[in-house]
Formats: C-alpha cells, sequence, structure tokens
C-alpha cells in the first residue's frame, strides 16, 4: 500500500486516538464536557450536568478512551510492520476491526446508543475503502 492509501490509514488512525483522547476527557470533572458532548452526538439526546458522576461512570468512560488510545497508536505504530507484511497481516487487522465492530455496534444498540453503531459503520467504511481500494487484502503468488 502505497500513496494516498497509506496516508488515508494513517489519518483513520489519527481519528481512532482523537477519539479515544474525547472519551479520557470524561475521567476529569474539568473536562468531561467534552466527551459530554461525544456521548450527546452519539446518544441522541442532551448529556445533563452529573452525567459522568455515579460511581464507575467516569472511570469506564476514561478507560475507554484509554484503550481507544492504546488501539489507535498500536495500529499507527505497526503500520510499517503490516505494510511489509502484506495481506495476511491486513487481514488479521480487518478481523480484528470486524469483531470489535460486531460486538460493540450491538452493545451500543441493545444499551440505547444506536447512533454509536453508526459511527462504528463509518469507521468501518473508513477503513474498508483503501484495503479494498488499493488490494492489501489480497495475496500475492
Amino acid at each position: 500500500m502505497t500513496g494516498l492509501w497509506k496516508t488515508w490509514i494513517t489519518l483513520w488512525c489519527w481519528g481512532v486516538i482523537i477519539f479515544g483522547a474525547v472519551l479520557a476527557t470524561a475521567g476529569l470533572p474539568a473536562t468531561e464536557g467534552i466527551a459530554g458532548l461525544a456521548f450527546s452526538l452519539i446518544g441522541g439526546a442532551q448529556v445533563e450536568a452529573g452525567y459522568f458522576d455515579p460511581p464507575g461512570m467516569r472511570f469506564s468512560v476514561a478507560l475507554m478512551g484509554a484503550v481507544t488510545l492504546g488501539w489507535g497508536f498500536t495500529i499507527l505504530f505497526l503500520l510499517p510492520a503490516i505494510h511489509a507484511a502484506g495481506a495476511p497481516a491486513w487481514r488479521g487487522l480487518t478481523t480484528a476491526m470486524l469483531i470489535w465492530f460486531v460486538i460493540d455496534s450491538a452493545f451500543s444498540v441493545s444499551t440505547g446508543f444506536a447512533l454509536n453503531a453508526v459511527s462504528n459503520i463509518v469507521l468501518v467504511i473508513l477503513l474498508m475503502v483503501p484495503l479494498l481500494a488499493s488490494g492489501a487484502l489480497k495475496s500475492v503468488h
């Protein structure tokens, strides 16, 4: 994968990282408004003051942000190895992404955050476009 598609994947990683940082802002009352805005957008309703105050909520959302940050940086830092390994590595990344997609989207819908499933679809499409367009998933014999 080269050129536009390689840049696209790198920007995709940075998008994941930025979203993780947004979620992590729920960890502190002084910065939770940023996470509240994200939750309002994916939940379809205004997040009220105190939304992140219940025991475990602030921790859970901040932890989810940290994991998402780690996920985005892991993929970003492994991109050179993934590019070098070729189709098997891209297929492994794609499989992991689809496992996440199914589980995250199912729970998003079942817990009343269906718009998050829509954002998941966008995230998967934004990954699949360069993978399919570049032929990165095809083995070269």
